[in-house]
């Protein structure tokens, strides 16, 4: 035992007859999640590919991982002991609203800052192409993406590459906080691990200079998610009228604080002046 590195002690790899690499993990042995790892990882940035553009390709690799029966039984279950979640789904409420239709929300309020942001950005209602809902997995992806950029406003998450950080460490912190069943609890993050571990990777790797603000993003969306209500359940229509402490409030986010982070993002993305 002496002999053998400290760190390597324990290892027993296992024989395998197989002329492809197989492990346990569904994950490792996708040949295209592996190469979107090693990608998002590991690059730099740049206008070529942006960050979106990443997160498009990984819908269509995930989707070809889940065994969506088994999520359609762990919703269902689930229903069962949390009553918020099965209200959710009766309601099966879906946004239809257009960009437009808050155009005249007073200064200040939640309808109004998402004006404000989605026309400057050009932004989309509907981050995905539109697609009817027919299962309880379908419809929770369809409102997270509805969703998003509320939570933004919500959790005090800039419109920018380092604003980023903070809705996904609430979707990583306020599912589980809310979900009994933690199987279906990690089924509902997997997209948003996802996500964020660029940012981390990243900034570390080829930013280390706003490391820090990715460290404070992070801390900011993880206390929000453990001591808020579920957000993620959230109908963003209800207080499109509110000042927006008065729409945490009504929500019951905790802890938002608005951050600035834009400066920080713009040196992420690589930004220069001209």
């Amino acid at each position: 035992m002496d002999a053998i590195p400290y760190l390597l002690r324990g290892v027993n790899l296992l024989e395998t007859e197989s002329s492809v690499l197989v492990s346990s993990s569904k994950y490792l042995n996708s040949p295209r999640l592996r190469e979107w790892i090693a990608m998002i990882a590991l690059k730099r940035n740049g206008g070529d590919f942006p960050p979106q553009a990443e997160m498009h390709e990984l819908i269509g690799i995930l989707a070809e991982l889940r065994d969506y029966d088994h999520i359609e039984a762990m919703f269902t279950e689930e229903r069962k002991v949390n009553p918020a979640l099965d209200a959710w789904f009766n309601e099966w409420h879906i946004s239809d609203y257009q960009i437009t239709d808050l155009k005249d929300c007073a200064p200040g309020t939640v309808g109004a800052i998402y004006y404000e942001v989605a026309t400057k950005g050009n932004y989309e209602v509907q981050i995905v192409p539109w697609s009817e809902p027919r299962t309880q997995w379908e419809f929770f992806s369809l409102r997270s993406g509805q969703t998003h950029d509320y939570e933004h406003i919500l959790t005090g998450g800039g419109f920018n590459s380092m604003g980023e950080l903070v809705p996904y460490w609430l979707r990583l912190t306020n599912v589980h906080r809310h979900i009994r069943n933690k199987d279906l609890a990690g089924e509902m993050s997997v997209m948003s691990i996802f996500g964020t571990m660029r940012y981390i990777m990243r900034t570390m790797l080829h930013y280390p200079q706003v490391w820090e603000t990715a460290v404070k993003c992070m801390q900011q969306g993880i206390n929000i998610g453990t001591t808020s209500d579920a957000i993620f359940l959230a109908k963003m229509e209800d207080v499109w009228h509110l000042p927006l402490e008065e729409a945490r409030a009504k929500l019951g986010v905790r802890g938002a604080v608005d951050l600035d982070t834009q400066a920080e993002g713009d040196v992420w993305l690589e930004k220069r002046s001209a």
